[in-house]
C-alpha cells in the first residue's frame, strides 16, 4: 500500500511538472500570448526613390534593402515601378536591389514598400563575425595622435567592450589637441566613426559601420549610423556619439559598410524618403504568418498546425476534461448526485448549439415524456433490450416533431434539439426510471435536477472563450489536471453535502 501511495505521488509530480514545464516554454521561450487579445505590432515602411534620369543615358538604381536575418521577418516586400527591370542581390551581409531601365526621361519616381514584424520564434541562427582585423595604415603626425590616444583608452578598459565605448567617447571630446588633429576640421558623425575606426583597427579590434532606421510612425527619418563589433558570440552595438552600447529594440538594420544607401547611374539628384505607420494584428494570426515566412516550425507541431475546419473540433474536444473536472469537483468534493460522469458532460456539449436556456427547456421536456412512456412500458413487462429500442425511436420522433413545430412557429432554435445526442437522451431516460422504481420519485427527481445543473455549469465554463484559447493553445495544461484527477482519485474525505447530512451527529455529541 505504501509503494502504492508512492508510486502515485511520483506519477502526480510527474505530471504536474512536465505539464507546467512545457506550457512556461511556450509562454516564455516562444513567446506565444497567454491572452487570445494580445496584439503585436505591425510595420509598413515605404522607400520613395526621386531623381532625374539623363534623357541619352541607359539607367541603373542600387539601393540597399534591410538584410531581416536575425530580429524581424518580412511579412511582403514589393518593388514599385513603372517600365524598370527589378533584382535583388545579396553582397557582403547585404541585400541590393537594383532598378534598370534602357531609357528614361526626366523626373523619375519608385518605391520600396515593407511590411514587417519582430520575429516570433524559431532558434537563433549561429552567428558569425571577424574578432582580428589589420591595421589601417596612417603615418607622420596622424600616427602620433593616435598612439596617444590609444594610451588612455588601453588604461581604462577591461575587455573588447568597454576599449570600443572609451574609445568613442575619447574620439567625441573635442577639446583634445589629438582629437581635433585627427577629425581636421570635420566634426561630422560618420568623420567620428572612422576615426573610431582607426583607432580600433590598430588595437586589431574589428569595427564595422550599421545603418538603421527608427521604427517610429508619422515622423520623418533618415538612416541613423551605429557602430558594431563581434565579440565572438554576438554583435555588440555602440552609439558613435556616446559609446552607449546595445542598439534599441526600435532600430531596424537597414545595411552595413561605408557606401552610401542609394547610387545612380544615368541619373542625378537621387534623393530617398522614408515614411512609416505601425498597426497591430493578433498575436497569434501573426506568428501564424511570420511562421509561414520563415523556417520556424513551432506552430507547425502544435494544434494550430491543423486543417482550420479540424482546429474547431479540438477547440471542442481540449474542454472535455475541464467539463469532467468540473463534474468531478462537484461529485466527489461537493457530493453531488448525477447521472454518472460523462452524461452531464455530453448534454452540456449539446448546449453550445441549443445555447443554455432553450436547451434546458428541451432537455426537461424530452426527459420528462421519454420517462412517461417508460412508465407506460413498465405495465407491459417487456424485456431491456425492447424497452429502450421503443424510447429510443419515441425520442426521434419527439426530436423531429419539435424541430416541426419550432420551425413553423419561426423559433429556428429549436431545430438544434436534433444535435442532442439520442443515444444520451434513452439511457438517461432508462436510468432515471430506474431510479425511480428502484429509489423513489425524489431521489430520481434530485438526480435529474443535479445532472441538469452539473451539465450547465460546465457548459458555461467549458464555454468561457479566454479557457478555450489558453487550453487550445497550451494543450500541455492537461497534464496537470490528470495529476489533479489522480490525486482526486485517493480523496476520502467528506463532501460538503455529508457535512450538512451528518450536522445532527454533531450537535448529538456536543
Amino acid at each position: 500500500m505504501r509503494s502504492l501511495t508512492l508510486h502515485l505521488k511520483i506519477l502526480i509530480t510527474l505530471l504536474v511538472v512536465l505539464g507546467i514545464s512545457v506550457t512556461a516554454y511556450q509562454i516564455f521561450v516562444l513567446g506565444i500570448p497567454v491572452t487570445e487579445d494580445a496584439t503585436d505590432d505591425l510595420w509598413n515602411i515605404d522607400a520613395k526613390v526621386e531623381f532625374v534620369a539623363n534623357p541619352k543615358d541607359p539607367v541603373k538604381i542600387q539601393m540597399f534593402v534591410p538584410p531581416l536575418s536575425r530580429d524581424f521577418v518580412s511579412l511582403n516586400e514589393s518593388f514599385i515601378s513603372n517600365n524598370y527591370g527589378v533584382s535583388v542581390n545579396r553582397i557582403d551581409g547585404n541585400r541590393k536591389v537594383t532598378w534598370s531601365a534602357r531609357r528614361a526621361k526626366g523626373n523619375q519616381t519608385l518605391y520600396y514598400r515593407l511590411v514587417l514584424t519582430k520575429r516570433y520564434s524559431g532558434e537563433k541562427v549561429k552567428i558569425k563575425g571577424p574578432t582580428f582585423r589589420d591595421s589601417i595604415a596612417v603615418e607622420g603626425p596622424e600616427k602620433i595622435a593616435a598612439e596617444a590616444l590609444l594610451a588612455p583608452i588601453r588604461q581604462h578598459s577591461a575587455d573588447v567592450e568597454t576599449f570600443i565605448s572609451e574609445a568613442i567617447k575619447r574620439t567625441n571630446n573635442l577639446n583634445d589637441d589629438n582629437v581635433k588633429l585627427l577629425l581636421a576640421g570635420d566634426p561630422s558623425t560618420p568623420h567620428k566613426a572612422k576615426i573610431v575606426e582607426l583607432l580600433l583597427s590598430i588595437a586589431h579590434v574589428p569595427v564595422e559601420k550599421v545603418h538603421t532606421i527608427r521604427l517610429v510612425a508619422d515622423q520623418p527619418q533618415t538612416p541613423e549610423l551605429w557602430l558594431r563589433s563581434f565579440n565572438g558570440n554576438d554583435w555588440l552595438y555602440f552609439n558613435p556619439e556616446t559609446g552607449e552600447q546595445g542598439l534599441p529594440a526600435d532600430r531596424l538594420l537597414w545595411w552595413t559598410g561605408d557606401e552610401n544607401l542609394i547610387t545612380v547611374d544615368g541619373g542625378k539628384k537621387a534623393m530617398v524618403t522614408f515614411s512609416l505607420n505601425n498597426s497591430e494584428m493578433n498575436a497569434i494570426r501573426l506568428a501564424k504568418l511570420t511562421d509561414e515566412n520563415t523556417d520556424a516550425n513551432f506552430l507547425e507541431y502544435s494544434l494550430y498546425g491543423l486543417p482550420l475546419q479540424t482546429q474547431q473540433t479540438f477547440m471542442i474536444m481540449v474542454m472535455i476534461p475541464i467539463g469532467v473536472l468540473v463534474i468531478l469537483i462537484l461529485r466527489n468534493l461537493i457530493g453531488l448526485q448525477t447521472l454518472g460522469t460523462f452524461t452531464p458532460v455530453l448534454i452540456a456539449l449539446a448546449f453550445r448549439e441549443t445555447q443554455l436556456g432553450f436547451g434546458i427547456v428541451l432537455f426537461t421536456i424530452i426527459t420528462a415524456l421519454g420517462l412517461s412512456l417508460r412508465s407506460y412500458l413498465e405495465h407491459l413487462k417487456l424485456q431491456m433490450l425492447p424497452r429502450l429500442s421503443v424510447v429510443l425511436t419515441f425520442v426521434v420522433v419527439l426530436i423531429a416533431a419539435i424541430s416541426l413545430f419550432s420551425h413553423k412557429l419561426g423559433l429556428e432554435r429549436g431545430l438544434s434539439v436534433a444535435l442532442f445526442p439520442m443515444v444520451i437522451l434513452t439511457m438517461t431516460i432508462e436510468r432515471l426510471s430506474i431510479t425511480w422504481e428502484e429509489r423513489g420519485a425524489n431521489h430520481a427527481l434530485k438526480v435529474a435536477i443535479g445532472t441538469l445543473f452539473a451539465a450547465s455549469l460546465a457548459h458555461l465554463i467549458m464555454s468561457v472563450p479566454e479557457l478555450i484559447y489558453f487550453v487550445f493553445t497550451f494543450p500541455a495544461i492537461l497534464l496537470i489536471l490528470v495529476g489533479f484527477m489522480l490525486a482526486m482519485g485517493r480523496y476520502r474525505g467528506y463532501r460538503l453535502t455529508e457535512l450538512v447530512r451528518f450536522k445532527a451527529f454533531l450537535k448529538a455529541d456536543s
